[in-house]
């Protein structure tokens, strides 16, 4: 395909970079669309070896790019931004080719990285720290910021490009050196987006380790985890993954960001916009086929207005269409992978065993590739499988009677990254915002719960982990912070008035 071939992507393709070095191995895993199921290409699974070799050119070029002014290593991403504006038509065919997200997610994808490189460009001349007043006479107090070192990223299959660039064009600018595993889902991604970022680096005449890659599964993870040579992990993935990761890191006393799974519910009031809601509620539940971590999970809907909304989204879902992603028509792709497939189906088998009832769709359709069928179910908040982030697009519906109900049904599980409310009252609105209304780290009034943009802080509370990326100050992550005293006087008084005479 052209789009493959303008990233440079080739039958076998090395799965280990340093940037301007490209690594290959015996070990190779195979890269397969979940479009029509066949095999994409290779990509070498790095070594023991390799990894090592990947952390010393980290450590070595960290001495250099540490170095570099705040502004220089922005005008690196701005270019970065340029060429992935360049690359924005092949690399997006490319996430929906491996990914299955429809090309418009796929092409969203990337624009996303761009805008991200251009906020951390705008960044890195605002990397501020603050002044304070000593106790002391004669004395200075300010704090700054400076680089960590290697920051580890560790991706996930539904967003193989985006969430990277989130993470390494910050940690970029604040001086950090970035070494990436993404999902062996989506290797090629990885592959892609690694060329590009080389030739930036090449152009600039810059040194191999910056931005580098490793390829390969779980064992490759825990190298990184387990290495203290990397301050900081940031990493994207289910519950289950990021408990391993935060206990891992956590006993070396690292650091991290997690994202981990969501549960997230929209509220529709009485006093919504019924049209608006439903529109919101069939992206978050459908885009990317039921497989973002802020995809619609739950629908908690007030009972007087819960069968208009119940067969306006019937009337939707029998008009969506399912497809091949590149087809500019298709609105909903194929799954993953034939395991995502089975997940779904074991779920609505258990929604029915619970007591919940399927009221559309679910079916596997007779196709090549893993398409599925959007499903609506009738539950109640408390059953284990809607307790559960099943990564499908399938969305429970639920009735409330009072706004406090419906908190309680919002509130009640145990993830916590992303909500909504469609009300037009303004008293529902800002309950649903205050301390006493959504626990999650984001919360939205009349949008619905995914399609987040870069300038705010993403991320979750409970077990969705805690984490911020993106926007807003998530750039102290990749950072640690100093504090520092000038003593310009001439005499030494102490803190607190002790006096301590020699």
């Amino acid at each position: 395909m052209d789009f493959l071939k303008k990233l440079g992507i080739e039958g076998v393709n090395a799965g280990t970079s340093t940037g301007q070095k490209h690594l290959e191995s015996k070990e190779m895993i195979s890269s397969f669309t979940p479009v029509d199921g066949k095999k994409i290409a290779n990509v070498s699974v790095t070594t023991k070896e390799q990894y090592e070799e990947v952390v010393t050119k980290a450590e070595e070029a960290f001495k250099v790019w540490r170095e570099m002014p705040a502004p220089q290593r922005g005008e690196i991403v701005r270019q970065i931004g340029d060429k992935l504006r360049e690359y924005k038509e092949p690399l997006g065919k490319l996430v929906t080719y491996e990914m299955g997200k429809i090309n418009q997610e796929g092409l969203g994808e990337v624009q996303e990285m761009i805008d991200i490189c251009d906020f951390a460009v705008g960044l890195s001349r605002q990397l501020y720290g603050l002044t304070m007043h000593s106790e002391r006479p004669q004395h200075r107090m300010y704090e700054q910021w400076h680089p960590m070192g290697i920051v580890g990223i560790i991706s996930a299959f539904n967003f193989p490009v985006a969430v990277w660039s989130w993470n390494a064009m910050l940690a970029a600018v604040c001086g950090d050196v970035m070494i990436w595993k993404g999902s062996e889902k989506t290797p090629l991604c990885g592959v892609a987006v690694q060329k590009i970022v080389a030739k930036v680096l090449k152009e600039n005449k810059l040194p191999e380790g910056i931005f580098n890659l490793v390829t390969g599964a779980r064992e490759v993870g825990e190298w990184m985890t387990k290495d203290d040579r990397i301050p900081l992990i940031s990493a994207t993935g289910s519950i289950r993954m990021g408990k391993e990761v935060a206990k891992t890191v956590g006993g070396r006393l690292g650091r991290t960001i997690l994202e981990l799974g969501g549960n997230n519910a929209i509220i529709i009031s009485e006093h919504a916009d019924i049209e608006m809601a439903v529109r919101a509620t069939v992206f978050g539940a459908v885009g990317t086929c039921g497989q973002r971590c802020t995809s619609t999970r739950r629908l908690i809907i007030h009972e007087s207005v819960y069968d208009q909304v119940k067969n306006r989204l019937m009337s939707i879902y029998e008009n969506i269409t399912i497809g091949d992603p590149l087809e500019p028509d298709t609105l909903v792709g194929p799954l993953i992978d034939e395991m995502a497939v089975e997940n779904m189906q074991k779920a609505l088998k258990q929604i029915a065993k619970e007591g919940g009832k399927v009221i559309y769709g679910g079916e596997v359709l007779d196709e090549d590739g893993h398409y599925v069928r959007p499903a609506l179910a009738e539950v109640k908040n408390h059953y284990k499988i809607v307790q559960e982030e099943t990564f499908a697009p399938i969305l429970y519906l639920m009735k409330y009677k009072t706004v406090d109900e419906a908190l309680a049904i919002q509130n009640g599980v145990k993830q916590g990254l992303s909500s909504s409310m469609f009300t037009l009252n303004m008293r529902e609105a800002e309950g649903f915002l205050s301390a006493h209304g959504s626990d999650c780290g984001i919360a939205n009034i009349n949008i619905g719960t995914s399609g987040a943009e870069i300038g705010g802080a993403f991320g979750g509370e409970k077990e969705t982990g805690g984490g911020r990326e993106s926007g807003s100050d998530a750039w102290k992550a990749y950072m640690r912070r100093q504090t520092n005293t000038i003593n310009w006087g001439d005499t030494l008084p102490l803190a607190q008035g002790i006096s301590f005479d020699v």
